[in-house]
């Protein structure tokens, strides 16, 4: 008897959304080009928006090269799990929008606003906004790396590099803020591996080689890294170097 109630108020739940969803929603307009489309269209577009978004955000903005430098700088450091990645992404989220500040008001002015104020059709807006992130793209990223996908998918290189297709731009945006992430890693390295040489060499020397020098050297590291102020020294570098 219970099975049947069940079933029976699954039925009669179901019986609405089937109902309502043969009808469908009445359409709307959503763009001043006269183009109506239904609720449940919209839905679908911003969800797929919505699972897009991450991936714009790795491979459009700053934020690959600060969470690179970030992850590197913890490992340097000697605390694999300190701060944690959810620290990190945090700070590497908000550096991301303070240095693509710029870029976004100026989408949000030539495109978002425009269009929202019914001066401009979807297509047209979205160009537009792309506009202020190809231009930060092409601004870090490397003519070799450019040329490189260039050359591998048989294009010739344009006079204006701003006709680049995203296509071919976003691969070399991403190589490069690679190539910068590791140079910056790199650099910031060397005085903690510097520290744990010698760290290392003054253990050895004294007999000590059952003793990790790791766990000698993490005081040091820690030491020198809030004596130099670390966290802001890395900020900065990571901020000024895609204002250069």
């Amino acid at each position: 008897m219970k099975r049947f109630l069940l079933i029976g108020g699954l039925l009669a739940t179901c019986l609405p959304i089937s109902s309502f969803a043969a009808q469908g929603i009445e359409a709307i307009t959503v763009a001043s080009d006269g183009k109506s489309y239904s609720v449940t269209l919209q839905v679908l577009a911003m969800m797929t928006l919505m699972t897009v978004l991450p991936t714009l955000l790795i491979m459009m903005t700053s934020f690959t090269r600060i969470i690179i430098v970030f992850s590197i700088l913890r490992q340097a450091m000697g605390t694999p799990q300190t701060p944690s990645n959810q620290i990190l992404l945090g700070l590497a989220l908000f550096l991301s929008f303070f240095i693509m500040t710029p870029v976004l008001e100026k989408a949000n002015d030539e495109a978002l606003q425009p269009y929202l104020s019914d001066k401009m059709t979807a297509n047209v807006a979205i160009e537009k906004g792309l506009e202020p992130f190809r231009a930060f793209m092409l601004r870090q990223t490397r003519a070799d790396d450019l040329e490189m996908f260039l050359r591998i998918s048989g294009e010739e290189s344009p006079s204006d590099l701003t006709v680049v297709p995203l296509s071919l731009l976003l691969p070399a945006f991403v190589t490069s803020e690679l190539k910068t992430a590791f140079q910056i890693g790199f650099m910031i390295f060397i005085p903690f591996l510097i520290i744990d040489m010698v760290v290392a060499s003054v253990l050895m020397s004294m007999g000590m080689m059952m003793l990790s020098p790791l766990i000698i050297s993490l005081p040091f590291k820690l030491m020198l890294f809030v004596l130099v102020d670390g966290w802001s020294l890395v900020m900065e570098t990571l901020a000024s170097s895609f204002f250069i």
